[in-house]
């Protein structure tokens, strides 16, 4: 959501965010949205701090992304509900599956603030979790990369990008895209992951409709 500012939101990545997303929920796909928080705060950038106090801070900042985003929605005519993790009065609602599987189902778009609400876990846990939890089909993960590298593609201009990988050949090779929590999670229950970058136009609608665009974990 910072786009090309170095913290906050740009307008127009978030109005560019929207949009795609909006433009698949009216093709008829159920969406449910984890966001983060990197933008305003990322806690491992203050040593000082204890961890779970840097993650409160964290999880705060999903919230005020996600107030962001839903704002943009209704911008656009669109129906969205918050979930928080916590109760924040007035923000939204504290998470429910059976709730949320009927808001779904009432064609809302579903945004996730607040992570899990504990210190310790990554909002790609938080992603995995909430899918599991309102029966989602496969979590997509925009990056800044084009999917999954065997090393870093921004510090090493040899790396290789991989298509297609189980999830015992990414925990082996221990690969950093998501959290190995995460990932553990997902082989549990056999839920696919997809990672594409989001900062390239058009690319949230291909990272859904093609098959052969980003990785897949599964």
């Amino acid at each position: 959501m910072q786009g090309e500012k170095s913290f906050g939101i740009d307008n127009s990545a978030i109005e560019r965010i929207s949009s795609e997303l909006l433009e698949i929920h009216n093709d008829g796909i159920e969406i449910g949205i984890v966001v983060g928080g990197g933008n305003f705060f990322r806690g491992a950038s203050n040593q000082e701090m204890l961890r779970f106090s840097a993650d409160d801070i964290g999880m705060l900042a999903t919230v005020q992304n996600s107030i962001a985003l839903a704002d943009k929605f209704r911008e656009m005519n669109s129906i969205a509900t918050i979930f928080t993790s916590r109760k924040i009065a007035e923000i939204g609602v504290v998470f429910n599956a059976e709730k949320a599987i009927s808001e779904i189902e009432s064609e809302a778009i579903l945004i996730f603030a607040g992570g899990t609400g504990n210190p310790f876990f990554t909002t790609d846990t938080a992603a995995i979790l909430r899918a599991l939890e309102i029966n989602a089909d496969i979590v997509i993960k925009g990056t800044k990369v084009d999917g999954i590298y065997d090393k870093d593609p921004v510090k090493y201009s040899d790396a290789n990008l991989i298509k297609r990988i189980s999830f015992d050949d990414y925990i082996s090779k221990n690969l950093k895209v998501m959290d190995l929590t995460a990932i553990s999670l997902a082989k549990e229950f056999h839920l696919p992951i997809k990672v594409f970058n989001i900062k390239n136009s058009g690319s949230i609608k291909k990272a859904i409709c093609e098959e052969n665009f980003g990785s897949i974990i599964s």
